[in-house]
């Protein structure tokens, strides 16, 4: 044979050899990465190429499919009062992909999820029935949080003490996800992206902030477990005015004829009395508050419920007038509404903090459970002894103190009212917060913890009691009247 056919054929075996080893990597190792790369169309064709399951509420769906026209995709998702539950469903976008549930759950709800195929389907490789997701949210609470926050910026969430079922979860302002399902939808979209109010931001679970007053009840609780004090009707060594450790900064009460010179923890509570928790935090060390805090869940970065809830933090590394102004939820401190109702859940169930789920049971098309999620997962934050303390001086705030607009006929509300600092030198609006709880006759019972960031209202009438309790009251109502 002549020398250049030869090499030529020899070169020409090597090029086939060298595709028939690429095409048996791609095969053999790669298909799955392909097959589930974000780009590949054919999965978002498969996504859509049926009826979506649906978001349940109490039995009902939430959510449901559309036939599309001259499109790839042959369903699109729409959703049942769009505003109201868009905290707890997020969207599901052919162009923009899915947030929250919709996210979290998107193989199931669209057919793609292993444990939905029979062995049958395996083999076909036949897409299978969507399934499910239940949710644990009462549409009655959560209608009650949504159309009390208005046109106020801000978030609410309610959850059952014994059990962690979240109950409701708003947060405005709100948006439709119907608006934005599509491919279609661009203008829509940047829309939202623009409004500065940032309505696809669910703040319940993703905008940590200042918790102002509502803080002191972890403060108090560390002072009782520690021994700084024996009982929330021992009286404190609390001068007042107060000055910062170390300082010359003199810290004010909001109401400077309060009697919170050395007050008892109920009465410091009663009347949101700064200098009795800064000096309490000073007291006690960033470390013995740190460690409370986080026993209530502060500092947990993985909270999902299942949505990954942003960390409410208490920080470290301060020194001790620093340490002093976290005792009345400043400084550093942040904290989401859901951290916020966790407290007052806590204290509620007798000390111990079951694990808040909004997710009750996710199954496939026939009803058959997938998955589960446990009510009353509980662990141990503070003794009975302390949760009862906490309960009773909570009740004298709503009952004689600065939360009597969560007052309920014939239930056992107590509650906590914060005013938190805003901007550099409080230069903008504070936000408003309210945390409560409420015992029916009947055993039932609720915790709540709503944030006004934003009411419109003017600086002197931003209040928790004024803007934040009489959300919480309407929640908690909804919730006993069940």
């Amino acid at each position: 044979m002549n020398r250049t056919i030869r090499h030529a054929s020899v070169f020409c075996l090597l090029l086939v050899l060298a595709l028939l080893g690429r095409a048996t990597w791609v095969q053999a190792y790669q298909a799955k990465a392909l097959a589930d790369d974000d780009r590949n169309r054919r999965n978002t064709i498969a996504q859509y190429a049926q009826p979506l399951g649906d978001i349940i509420v109490a039995g009902d769906p939430v959510t449901g499919s559309k036939r599309t026209v001259g499109s790839d995709l042959a369903y699109k998702r729409t959703y049942t009062q769009g505003d109201l539950y868009s905290a707890v469903t997020g969207y599901s976008s052919q162009a923009y992909g899915a947030t929250q549930l919709e996210g979290i759950y998107s193989h199931v709800l669209d057919g793609t999820d292993d444990r939905l195929k029979n062995p049958l389907d395996a083999v076909t490789r036949k897409q299978a029935a969507p399934g499910n997701v239940l949710t644990t949210i009462d549409p009655d609470v959560q209608k009650a949080g949504y159309e009390a926050l208005g046109d106020d910026k801000g978030a609410a969430v309610a959850i059952d003490p014994k059990t962690g079922r979240i109950l409701g979860m708003v947060s405005t302002p709100s948006y439709d996800p119907s608006a934005i399902s599509g491919t279609t939808d661009g203008e829509a979209w940047q829309k939202l992206l623009d409004d500065e109010d940032k309505p696809m931001v669910n703040r319940a679970l993703r905008q940590p902030l200042a918790p102002g007053s509502t803080f002191k009840l972890v403060v108090a609780a560390a002072a009782l477990e520690n021994g700084l004090y024996g009982s929330v009707d021992e009286p404190t060594d609390s001068p007042n005015p107060y000055t910062l450790p170390g300082t010359s900064t003199v810290l004010k009460n909001e109401n400077p004829s309060a009697p919170c010179e050395n007050a008892t923890l109920r009465t410091a509570l009663q009347y949101s009395c700064n200098n009795v928790f800064a000096k309490v935090a000073a007291d006690l060390g960033q470390d013995k508050v740190g460690a409370m805090a986080e026993k209530f869940g502060f500092n947990d970065a993985e909270l999902d419920v299942p949505v990954r809830a942003s960390e409410s933090v208490y920080p470290s590394g301060m020194d001790k007038p620093q340490t002093a102004l976290t005792g009345i939820g400043q400084f550093e401190v942040t904290a989401t509404p859901l951290q916020i109702a966790m407290v007052s859940a806590t204290l509620a169930n007798d000390g111990e903090l079951a694990a808040p789920h909004m997710v009750s049971e996710v199954t496939d098309s026939k009803g058959n459970a997938l998955q589960e999620f446990t009510d009353g997962d509980t662990e141990r934050v503070v003794s009975q002894t302390t949760a009862e303390q906490l309960r009773s001086a909570m009740v004298t705030v709503v009952e004689e103190g600065t939360g009597t607009n969560a007052r309920i006929a014939g239930a056992e509300v107590g509650g906590k009212t914060g005013t938190a600092q805003n901007g550099v030198g409080n230069s903008k609006t504070p936000y408003a917060w309210f945390t409560s709880y409420a015992k029916g006759a009947d055993g039932k019972e609720v915790a709540v913890a709503v944030v006004i960031e934003d009411s419109g209202a003017a600086r002197s009438e931003v209040s928790g009691n004024g803007l934040a309790a009489p959300i919480a009251q309407k929640m908690m109502k909804a919730a006993l009247a069940d």
